[in-house]
């Protein structure tokens, strides 16, 4: 499990990577082509967008094609995207680009998630994913530090050459290192009207869908922080690139702390009792932070402190909504998997703007955090209905032999 969960990690992180190594170098992106902070931040939802887009199209053609051409294919459109921002000379540009970076970041997002679901499911799942997680979360350490550092001797592009180099590296280990998990005799080839026919009887499951809405409100809390927090830490409070990149590190390891102690937690309880409590905790250091960003109590403490609860909380929850979803159906998990990360990252994507148009300031922030984490919360009682959902706290073996 150790060795699936590096590999599937490796090409997971390559999202967050694309979304936060060029976080340091936003102000600097504006001034360098002479745009707005607003109109800055749209090249993030631009991303968001594409990794949504991708996922409802790359999901369904790894159900088809099986998991390794599409992952290998969106891999290196991800490069291609890529080394044309080294040359790309307006924000409108740069825009078109960083959505065609999101759709390769897809393959990644989408295609590993639907790997777990072929080798596993239930509390084996959760567990995988947290393990996965652990990968993931070094991104979000490492990427604002990485390019904070790449800035000291080059300029905001180089970030980009060095995600060019990173994608080469995942198709070298891709092709080296990932078996096919999903033999022809389990394929579906049931081309554009089946895969119509796929997402609709996945939208009424009521449950999945509320599960995958969830998921998606937790992200647009994660993502509110992204999009908000450069501008936060260096113009708000007057940190510079390096200072931030590794206040925004030292948040990630409370998100990857979350991740890890889940395995732990799910011992004793149910992915859906750790999913509850995680949100209603993370909604609750939410209002701490909009109270305190609003009254101004505290200075960056009283903005840092609450932001790392709710990262730490985010950090139970998001392992354990998408295993619940998935545990569901099996039989399409790409499809499945590419609804549920289209969701995801398209929540993420509207809320991402947001922030700026309410201020760019801690209580912007801080606002679309707890109501992101808040409607999730109404979402999971009124939709969701935990308590009605089947046990999986004893599918601990591999869905499949390998």
């Amino acid at each position: 499990m150790a060795r699936t969960a590096l590999v599937l990690g490796a090409f997971v992180a390559v999202g967050p990577l694309t979304i936060d190594m060029y976080l340091p170098a936003l102000p600097t992106i504006t001034e360098d082509l002479s745009t707005t902070a607003s109109t800055v931040q749209l090249t993030l939802t631009g991303t968001l967008v594409g990794l949504a887009l991708g996922q409802l199209v790359l999901g369904p053609l790894s159900d088809r094609f099986g998991r390794r051409r599409p992952l290998l294919a969106g891999t290196a459109l991800h490069v291609l995207a890529s080394l044309l921002i080294l040359v790309a000379p307006t924000i409108a540009v740069l825009g078109v680009l960083r959505v065609l970076q999101g759709v390769g970041t897809a393959a990644g997002a989408v295609i590993s998630l639907a790997v777990v679901r072929d080798l596993f499911e239930g509390r084996a799942a959760a567990t995988l994913l947290s393990r996965m997680f652990l990968v993931l979360g070094a991104a979000p350490v490492l990427a604002p530090t990485i390019g904070g550092e790449v800035l000291r001797f080059t300029s905001w592009r180089g970030v980009f050459a060095l995600l060019a180099l990173y994608g080469v590296g995942l198709l070298v280990v891709g092709w080296l290192a990932l078996r096919e998990t999903l033999p022809p005799e389990r394929r579906r080839s049931s081309g554009v009207t089946g895969t119509l026919r796929t997402y609709r009887d996945l939208l009424r499951d009521r449950a999945y869908v509320g599960l995958v809405l969830v998921a998606g409100l937790t992200m647009a809390a994660l993502f509110s922080y992204v999009a908000g927090s450069s501008f936060v830490y260096q113009e708000q409070f007057g940190l510079d690139e390096q200072q931030f990149g590794l206040l925004f590190g030292a948040g990630a390891v409370w998100l990857i702390a979350g991740t890890q102690l889940n395995p732990v937690v799910l011992r004793w309880w149910s992915p859906a009792v750790v999913l509850v409590a995680a949100t209603t905790a993370g909604a609750l250091a939410g209002a701490v932070l909009v109270t305190l960003s609003t009254t101004g109590t505290g200075g960056l403490v009283g903005v840092v402190a609450p932001l790392w609860a709710v990262l730490f909380a985010a950090g139970l929850a998001l392992p354990n909504a998408p295993a619940l979803a998935l545990s569901r159906h099996g039989e399409a998990a790409g499809a499945a998997a590419a609804l549920l990360g289209a969701v995801q990252f398209g929540v993420g994507a509207a809320v991402s703007p947001l922030v700026g148009l309410l201020g760019n300031d801690a209580a912007a922030m801080g606002t679309a955090v707890v109501g992101g984490l808040a409607l999730a919360l109404v979402i999971l009682a009124a939709v969701v209905r935990p308590w009605q959902l089947p046990g999986v706290a004893d599918d601990a073996a591999p869905a499949v032999a390998h």
